[in-house]
């Protein structure tokens, strides 16, 4: 697609009628000829007027879609029918020239590079040849070539603007050009003329009542008549270096383009009105003021100002028309204001982004959602109601022609039925009447009947808002009764839905092919897992929870009867279920066996989750809590299920066993089990919640009486001493700030204390304790607030703020600090909050409800930008990612090429090798075989992997044989460790080796050591082929759009993202930004962010002096902190102010500094402009300033200077706000004798400054601020930084992305050598095409510029293809099948032998596939 601009010829050229009459209709309702709904620009039709008796009679040519078409009559213009017509162009004649508003800055530009008599560039012969040779370049593209343009006119207005500018060519003085007042005229300035011009005028004029115009005589109006002759002059060299692909005279209008009347059609209202289009009232305004015009010219007015002011409304009314935003003088505007063209293209209604990027469809419904445990996850129930007036083009065939007959004979308004019938000859047939009998017996093979949706028929189903790709999911219908659309509530977490009042879009595929893509790509059991980071998502959920965990307690035993039952319920008593063995002969069923009957053999190894109580896992299947989870041989061992085996969000739950070991199918067919079982077990059984589950009894609230009284007592020591000051004080705070963040800390805790006195009080049988602890609803928090004590109320991450004078509320003393006095709810919602303690709640409410709002408005905008730069980012056949114009963005995607949705392991890892190893090892028993020796075991895997790797062309990355080769190095550090214990050496690994006083035979400690940690040579063959077998399949493939994926991933987290301010690590006083504010701040690469800190390492860490010596030299330290007194002295002959430093502060805060160092910080700092015989240094800790200027001004300069020394910076660095020492935290464990680490936390910018400060480890020191990463070490560590700082936010917000999504990003945003933002300006320049930026954002502007500069659009990317409804270059549509179709072969028809004749038809049936 070419963009281009059109001159009055060219307008003239392609219209059809000049319009000239500002009317619609005659008296008889005809529209006129010449008039603004002229029949030439479309083909008339005919609207009834009234419903009347006479409304047949009263015909009318009117140009609206409204009313029965006429579809006899044919278009004046082109002969063409009604569906042919599109409409035809008219043109306006001009009287005088006018602006085009649209491209006013590019006239202006030009206006200010030409000289305003001759039309020559301003520019020296020099310049001006290089300027053309860089414009003519063939390699450079149109960014480059605008910022060229924008230098050009910089040098050509910064000439003018110091002096007037002499044209080379013709001499004449050129001056200033700018807008005048109001956005349509130009003035061109020579106030600067150094001869006597300006004298002359106004000696001229001095007569005349001109003189007092505020205008000066020096400063004139470039009309558009002047503008239009200028530009008509100008070279074609000047066009080519001020980069316009065309000639300038056609940035003025001179004919106006009329468009055809389907864009603003008419439509008559009943009786006699018309109801015109915007655009059409616009016309009429500028075809009046345009006759103004015409009429005041022809009678000659010589009055100059009168017929201006007409020239002045035409533009007025032709750039409204063009854009109705531009501010034009005088216009006075009644009622609703009417759009211009620029207004139709524009925001989230205009057409780019309304009506070409996204649009309504038909085939849809849209209701209020329900559960319904019993149908599958792949189902949805489609109410018969919708189900009747959905359809599907179905074509007969000779295995469906008895069925459709059927539908086309029940008609439109009988279940199931058809609504239309389509003839291969392109007629239809609407099944309203009585015939249908008739057609439905007339029906042949290859017609086509709309018919009712059916069971079985695939939809999609879709929440708004659609945050992520499995917002909209592909399942099959089932009609049912009733009116709501149901579905089963395992798939509720992938829509993010409740059944609260959510309603939920349907739409029906209308293609066979659109079906199956639907089908393949979207279906449910194609998207159990997140592509955000391999978890699962399509999982048991609430009712389901909770059931499964009651089912499986510990001590829950069913006669037969009862298990029986339940196996019935599973699957409706369909399925043949083999009972399992009693687990007490003569006594009911135990519970524990209860999985066998689930998936038949299905799971064979062992299932680790957390144990559901904090215990430690200290006896794993014996735990007391059943908190450990072992399924082996498709038997539950020990464990109650709960969220971590059968919820989502994890990836060694039951379901993604089933789903990585086995398929897709296992694991929906596990989950709809689960379901109809726990939904009918949970309703017989009944599972209710009453007040009195939370009443505390006597015991829980004296023990809460008593944690609450400590805690207070603790806090009023605290107070007391901060009274007394004798507080000690926490890195980098004040007194009050360290007294804050200590009683915060405090009442943490005694709501953690008392909630845990809680807990330990309720029964087993407690409702909310059951769902807490099965992880369906709730947590312990939760329970504690109901029972026990509601907590510390927060407001901006602080305790309840003064909203009096120094107290919060007038109930408390002032300048109280105590617990209940700032935000602290001590009763629990079960005993009722105070009047005081409820203001103070919904205080800490009020704010996490404005949080969202303002949230959610935020991550939509972040996540939309995310999703227009990276939309076009796609995996191509060499396995390189790169956008639409072929870019490489990425060399392989996220250094290994994997899929981020098929990840098995913890951090973005490919396997979970443990799992496999356990895995391998039950599937494929040892048997009699020999266990191999330790030794022997290195040597294997090294030539097994070689082996394997080779056979498949190298494609495991080193990362992924690396981390093989050390899991089988660990194992066998294991088994050696085992081992060594034979001899009684305890090696260093040995005590992770439960083994106990293992004394006595070698060879059955051996054999031993072997059953437990050994592995055979057929065991490890079987690993490794799996291993990497495994990591083929999670390969991602080509065509897959990652960027959209990315996007995605990390744009819906954003929306869950609680407000939540945090500290850095142990400091309490200095907080960072956090959350989606963060995140905006990194995605836009800002050049200002909130809070920079720089983390510098020391080189002596552990000594705790040297660190406060290297923070001293990186502090900022003004003079004002380490004078003593800084004082004015006058004497009769001189007047000086005198510094004194202080010296003992200087000393305790290990600064070296002295008088002379003073004296050159003061010399250096540039708004105290000294020289250096002005400062005189008088001792040591005293410094004399002098200050300059003359006798009478020496008091103001004297007390300039007092006020300005104190900000003196005297050390440190300038941008660094302050420095704190903060000692490290010991990670894993550490000895007690190790000594403290430290390291720096600055607060400011300056990365360069404090890397190179002695003490400072300059290669261990990281910013937060990716522009300053930028700037000192490169586009690569900014790349990391990106990172980094993304995955920090995520993970403090306990969110888990896989990192490759954010390498992706990080990678897009530098890929060209500098971090651009993931905004309006840095999209610009990652050279998207000129459709995506005006389907993006400022739409006007990017369609004026292209059209300047003569841009093409190739239409590769993805929102051009969808604008212009062409299929897309990724995904499915980025391969193209061909087929070559060879001549068939001659078969002889003899008594030829039979093999070579069979042989020979496969061999060209093969070759003709190849």
């Amino acid at each position: 697609m070419q963009f281009c601009m059109m001159s009055g010829a060219e307008i003239v050229k392609a219209a059809e009628c000049q319009v000239h009459l500002g009317v619609y209709y005659d008296s008889s309702r005809k529209p006129v000829q010449g008039g603004l709904l002229d029949t030439h620009m479309v083909y008339p039709y005919i609207s009834l007027l009234s419903a009347g008796k006479d409304s047949k009679k009263l015909l009318s040519f009117v140009v609206g879609f409204q009313g029965p078409a006429n579809k006899n009559s044919t278009c004046q213009t082109c002969g063409a029918g009604f569906h042919e017509c599109p409409g035809h162009f008219g043109y306006l004649n001009l009287v005088l020239p006018v602006f085009n508003v649209g491209y006013m800055s590019n006239i202006l530009d030009i206006l200010k590079c030409i000289c305003k008599s001759c039309s020559h560039i301003l520019m020296g012969d020099k310049l001006y040849k290089e300027q053309l040779r860089k414009m003519r370049n063939p390699k450079i593209d149109p960014l480059r070539k605008s910022d060229h343009v924008k230098m050009i006119v910089k040098k050509c207005s910064t000439m003018v603007s110091n002096k007037a500018v002499k044209c080379m060519r013709c001499g004449d003085m050129n001056g200033m050009v700018k807008k005048a007042g109001s956005a349509l005229s130009i003035i061109h300035d020579r106030g600067k003329l150094v001869n006597g011009y300006l004298d002359e005028c106004k000696s001229a004029i001095s007569h005349t009542k001109e003189s007092r115009a505020p205008i000066s005589p020096a400063t004139y109006i470039l009309n558009p008549a002047r503008v239009l002759s200028l530009f008509e002059r100008m070279s074609e060299e000047d066009c080519e270096v001020l980069g316009l692909c065309d000639r300038p005279e056609k940035l003025i209008i001179t004919n106006i383009a009329v468009p055809p009347i389907p864009i603003r059609p008419s439509v008559i209202m009943d009786g006699s009105q018309s109801n015109e289009n915007d655009i059409t009232e616009r016309l009429k305004q500028i075809i009046q003021a345009n006759a103004s015009l015409r009429m005041e010219l022809l009678e000659g007015r010589r009055s100059m100002n009168k017929y201006l002011d007409s020239w002045d409304g035409l533009q007025a009314a032709v750039a409204l028309y063009v854009n109705s935003d531009v501010r034009v003088p005088n216009n006075v505007e009644v009622g609703k204001p009417l759009s211009g063209f620029v207004q139709r293209l524009k925001g989230k209604q205009g057409r780019f982004r309304g009506n070409l990027s996204g649009k309504r469809v038909e085939y849809t419904g849209r209701t209020v959602i329900s559960p319904d445990p019993n149908l599958k996850i792949t189902e949805v129930a489609v109410p018969i109601h919708m189900a009747r007036i959905l359809s599907y083009p179905e074509r007969v065939s000779q295995h469906n022609i008895e069925k459709l007959r059927q539908c086309v004979s029940n008609g439109p308004h009988k279940y199931p039925g058809a609504r239309m019938v389509r003839y291969l000859d392109g007629s239809s047939n609407v099944l309203t009447g009585n015939y249908r009998k008739r057609i439905a017996d007339e029906l042949k093979v290859g017609c086509i009947v709309d018919r009712h949706l059916e069971d079985g028929d695939i939809v999609l189903f879709n929440r708004q808002p659609s945050l992520h790709r499995m917002s909209i999911m592909c399942h099959r219908a089932r009609v049912m009764p009733w009116r709501t659309l149901r579905f089963n509530e395992s798939v509720c977490n992938p829509y993010n839905a409740d059944f609260d009042g959510d309603e939920m879009n349907m739409h029906v595929p209308q293609t066979e092919e659109a079906r199956t893509e639907a089908l393949m790509l979207m279906g449910v059991q194609n998207n159990l897992c997140t592509p955000k980071n391999g978890e699962i998502l399509v999982a048991s959920t609430q009712d389901f929870l909770t059931s499964s965990f009651l089912i499986t307690r510990k001590d829950t035993f069913y006669d037969r009867a009862a298990f029986s039952l339940m196996c019935s319920y599973m699957n409706d008593g369909m399925d043949v279920v083999d009972l399992p063995t009693p687990a007490i002969l003569k006594r009911p069923t135990s519970s524990k066996c209860k999985c066998e009957s689930l998936p038949e053999s299905i799971v064979k190894e062992k299932i680790y989750s957390k144990p559901k109580k904090g215990d430690k896992r200290e006896k794993e299947t014996m735990c007391p809590n059943d908190g450990f989870v072992y399924i082996r041989n498709s038997e539950l061992i020990s464990g109650q299920l709960g969220k971590a085996t059968l919820g989502n969000g994890n990836k060694d739950g039951l379901y993604s066993v089933l789903l990585r070991d086995y398929n897709a199918h296992a694991a929906a067919t596990c989950m709809n089990r689960l379901a109809k079982l726990s939904a009918r077990f949970i309703g017989n059984h009944g599972f209710s919640i009453g007040i009195d589950d939370v009443q505390p009894g006597k015991k829980l609230i004296d023990e809460k009486g008593k944690t609450i009284s400590n805690g207070y007592q603790q806090c009023d020591k605290l107070i007391e001493e901060y009274n007394e000051g004798k507080l000690s004080l926490k890195p980098g705070c004040d007194a009050i700030q360290t007294l804050e963040a200590e009683i915060t800390e405090k009442l943490n805790k005694l709501r953690e204390e008392a909630g845990d006195v809680c807990m330990k009080e309720l029964h087993w049988r407690n409702s909310p304790l059951i769902m807490s602890q099965c992880g369906s609803k709730g947590s312990p928090i939760n329970i504690s607030q109901m029972i026990a004590c509601v907590g510390q109320q927060s407001v901006g991450g602080r305790r309840a703020p003064d909203g009096f004078i120094h107290r919060s509320l007038p109930h408390f003393p002032r300048k109280s600090k105590t617990p209940a006095a700032k935000g602290f709810v001590a009763n629990s919602f079960y005993s009722g909050l105070t009047a005081t303690e409820f203001f103070f709640h919904t205080m800490g409410g009020r704010e996490g409800l404005v949080d969202t709002a303002v949230k959610t408005a935020d991550t939509g905008y972040m996540s939309r930008k995310l999703i227009k730069g990276l939309e076009d980012l796609s995996i191509q056949y060499d396995n390189t990612v790169r956008n639409a114009s072929g870019c490489i963005v990425q060399f392989l995607y996220g250094d290994d090429g994997l899929d981020p949705a098929r990840m098995e392991g913890k951090g973005g890892f490919p396997l979970n090798l443990d799992r496999l190893f356990i895995k391998v090892k039950a599937t494929c028993p040892a048997g009699e075989e020999d266990y191999v020796s330790p030794s022997e075991i290195s040597n294997m895997v090294e030539d097994l992997l070689v082996k394997y790797d080779m056979a498949l062309g190298g494609i495991c990355s080193e990362a992924f044989k690396k981390s093989l080769s050390s899991f089988l190095g660990d194992h066998v550090k294991r088994l050696e460790s085992m081992m060594n214990l034979v001899d009684g050496v305890e090696g260093q690994n040995s005590e992770n080796i439960e083994v106990g006083a293992v004394r006595g035979n070698t060879e059955n400690i051996e054999k031993m050591a072997h059953k437990i940690f050994g592995t055979t040579e057929r065991q490890l063959q079987v690993f490794l082929r799996t291993c990497i077998d495994r990591y083929l399949w999670k390969r991602v493939e080509p065509g897959t759009a990652i960027g959209a994926i990315g996007a995605q991933s990390i744009g819906e987290p954003g929306t869950q993202m609680t407000l939540k301010t945090f500290h850095f690590a142990g400091v309490a006083s200095m907080n960072i930004t956090q959350g989606v504010p963060r995140i905006k701040e990194i995605i836009n690469g800002a050049k200002k962010i909130n809070t920079p800190i720089i983390t510098a390492e020391l080189e002596h860490n552990t000594n705790v002096n040297a660190a406060r010596i290297v923070k001293s030299r990186i502090q900022k330290t003004t003079l004002g902190q380490v004078a003593k007194s800084i004082k004015i002295v006058m004497t009769s002959r001189s007047a000086s102010v005198v510094v004194s430093l202080d010296m003992k502060t200087i000393q305790e805060a290990q600064l070296s500094l002295d008088a002379n160092i003073v004296k050159e910080s003061i010399l250096q700092t540039p708004r105290i402009k000294l020289k250096p015989q002005n400062v005189k240094v008088l001792d040591i800790r005293k410094l004399e300033v002098i200050p300059l200027g003359d006798r009478e001004k020496v008091h103001f300069e004297l007390h300039s200077l007092k006020n300005m020394l104190p900000r003196v910076v005297v050390k440190g660095i300038r941008t660094v706000d302050r420095v704190v020492i903060a000692q490290k935290k010991n990670e894993g464990k550490g000895s007690d004798q190790e000594l403290p680490t430290y390291n720096m936390f600055v607060e400011g910018t300056g990365l360069q400054d404090v890397m190179g400060t002695e003490g400072v480890d300059g290669r261990k020191t990281t910013c937060n601020h990716v522009m300053e990463v930028h700037k000192y070490l490169g586009i690569e560590a900014s790349r990391k930084c990106i990172i980094d700082e993304i995955k920090n936010v995520m993970e403090g917000h306990g969110m888990s992305i896989d990192i490759r999504h954010m390498m992706l990003l990080a990678d897009l945003m530098t890929f060209k050598g500098e971090v651009l933002g993931i905004n309006r300006f840095g999209i610009q320049k990652m050279e998207k095409s000129v459709l995506m930026l005006a389907s993006f954002e400022k739409t006007a502007d990017h369609l004026f510029h292209a059209a300047v500069n003569g841009r093409d659009d190739g239409i590769e990317g993805v929102s051009e293809c969808i604008i212009m409804g062409i299929p897309m270059q990724l995904g499915t549509g980025i391969l193209r099948v061909q087929q070559r179709v060879d001549p068939l072969p001659m078969l002889s028809y003899g008594a030829d032998p039979i093999i070579l004749e069979s042989w020979f038809v496969q061999s060209s049936s093969t070759d003709a596939y190849r």
